[in-house]
């Protein structure tokens, strides 16, 4: 596929190395500066992607969109590049579910542009192995093509919209719940006052769940504010396939409270004052 310019929305830290991973096959990478923070100007620059002012100037130069954001805004920011008319390919690969994938995929469809759905499963890509996209859509091969050279493993999957998203869906469910679960456990535990009492039980009986409530105070809670619309999503999806959806609900509100802590990378981010932050929280809601 000859591709000569791609337009990434937006620079993020995940997709700004999906924009990096795409300038691997020669392609130009371009970004949209408009209504954007200096932080994604700072990692837009870093990533050497090449700065457009506004989106119709996107649409108009670009032959592929890589939609990456929070999963709240995928529909918004589909619609607003149907609205100028895009018709070429679009990649929506955002944690969204198969029903809000296939709303995405006829919104640009209608427009005049091909779909391809994607899902992001990985941390951003900074080393080969640790991230994967998964594809589907009548045209996913020939994106899965676009990182060949690139540390990012894209696979297609199919040639139905949706599989991706549905796949990203269900990994997640996991992944970013229990996060919430054992966070969750541990504010409960402090509130009782028997924390100390389950980190002992667990050292003998479980005992990585120490380890994982650390990691998940670290590593989940700065990007909450992220995981609030995935969690709605997975409830969706859960809901929409006759299974019971109030695992995700939970989650969607526990990430919600954590949302203060936006984007933080303090040494401060401990779970202690996580497990501080919900259990003010939960005092004052009742």
């Amino acid at each position: 596929m000859n591709v000569k310019t791609v337009a990434l929305l937006h620079p993020g830290n995940m997709g700004v190395t999906i924009g990096a991973a795409a300038a691997t096959s020669g392609a130009r990478v371009i970004w949209v500066a408009e209504n954007r923070s200096k932080a994604s100007q700072r990692r837009a620059s870093e990533a050497a992607l090449v700065e457009v002012e506004k989106l119709t100037d996107a649409v108009e130069q670009s032959d592929i969109i890589l939609s990456v954001c929070p999963p709240h805004a995928a529909l918004e920011l589909a619609r607003s590049v149907a609205a100028r008319h895009f018709r070429g390919i679009y990649v929506d690969g955002n944690a969204v579910s198969r029903a809000t994938a296939e709303t995405i995929g006829e919104t640009v469809t209608q427009a005049g542009a091909t779909f391809v759905d994607g899902g992001i499963i990985g941390s951003p890509v900074k080393r080969a192995g640790t991230t994967r996209l998964y594809l589907s859509g009548p045209r996913a091969a020939e994106v899965a093509s676009l990182f060949a050279a690139s540390m990012l493993d894209a696979r297609a999957i199919g040639d139905a919209p949706g599989a991706a998203s549905a796949l990203k869906i269900a990994y997640a469910a996991w992944t970013k719940c229990t996060d919430a679960l054992v966070l969750a456990i541990r504010a409960l535990a402090a509130r009782e006052g028997v924390d100390q009492a389950l980190l002992q039980e667990w050292a003998i009986s479980q005992p990585d769940l120490e380890r994982r409530s650390i990691q998940a105070a670290a590593v989940a809670v700065p990007k909450a504010w992220r995981y609030v619309g995935e969690m709605k999503e997975i409830a969706a999806t859960l809901a929409a396939a006759g299974l019971p959806s109030g695992f995700h609900t939970a989650a969607a509100d526990l990430y919600e409270r954590l949302t203060p802590f936006k984007d933080m990378t303090s040494p401060a981010l401990t779970v202690a004052a996580v497990v501080a932050a919900l259990i003010i929280d939960n005092r004052r809601i009742q």
